[in-house]
């Protein structure tokens, strides 16, 4: 059956690579992003631009653009990753982290509730790098903290949404082959995309809530 797909932080990496998958699956794909791409446009999807996640006049912008649309999976992919340690810490590159990894996500589902079909879906792109129990290096403090924070933000969701029969699922896509990581990953883009969007389809509210490897394995919180 054909969904209605919309994702954000569309125009590179996974996020553009799981547009990629939805639109060969038949699936009508609203692309999100600041700005497109040569690799999105040839897509043939609905790009959306100036959707700055993180800012009030984004939101504003992209709930222009979906009014009236009824959609079946939403997918929150964007973000971003800086560095800090605890020899060089920086609350401004931690805070920013917060605004686009933890509150933007939370934002866009409470902007685009209303849109959100019987039986739909909400993916967060997310990383065992939130993961407390996982955590064995220490370091990356604003990634870490922002990631646990939008981990937890979705587990309240997967409560909130379950009455509408909206289930959400809570994805880390692997170390994977992106810009964010100078391409010093361990799987590519499209892989992590098909494995991601696999997870989606099966998605039910019995699995609502659930932290997740794209390679099925649950995750520690």
């Amino acid at each position: 059956m054909k969904k209605t797909v919309v994702i954000t932080g569309a125009n590179r990496g996974i996020g553009l690579a799981m547009a990629e998958v939805f639109k060969s699956q038949g699936h009508l794909v609203y692309a999100l992003c600041r700005n497109s791409s040569e690799e999105l446009n040839k897509l043939g999807v609905h790009v959306i631009t100036n959707i700055d996640v993180a800012t009030t006049q984004g939101i504003k912008n992209m709930r222009k653009a979906l009014s009236g649309i009824g959609i079946d999976i939403l997918v929150c992919n964007a973000g971003i990753l800086r560095d800090e340690s605890l020899a060089d810490i920086n609350l401004d590159t931690i805070r920013e982290q917060f605004e686009v990894n933890a509150l933007a996500p939370l934002n866009i589902v409470d902007t685009l509730q209303c849109n959100l079909n019987l039986d739909g879906k909400v993916a967060m792109i997310t990383s065992r790098m939130g993961s407390i129990a996982d955590n064995e290096s220490g370091g990356r403090y604003g990634y870490r903290m922002s990631k646990a924070a939008l981990n937890a933000a979705a587990m309240s969701l997967s409560k909130d949404l379950y009455s509408q029969d909206i289930a959400v699922g809570i994805y880390h896509p692997g170390y994977v082959q992106t810009e964010m990581v100078n391409n010093n990953g361990d799987i590519s883009a499209n892989e992590a995309a098909v494995k991601i969007v696999d997870l989606i389809h099966g998605l039910t509210l019995k699995e609502t809530g659930v932290f997740k490897h794209s390679n099925g394995q649950v995750l520690p919180w």
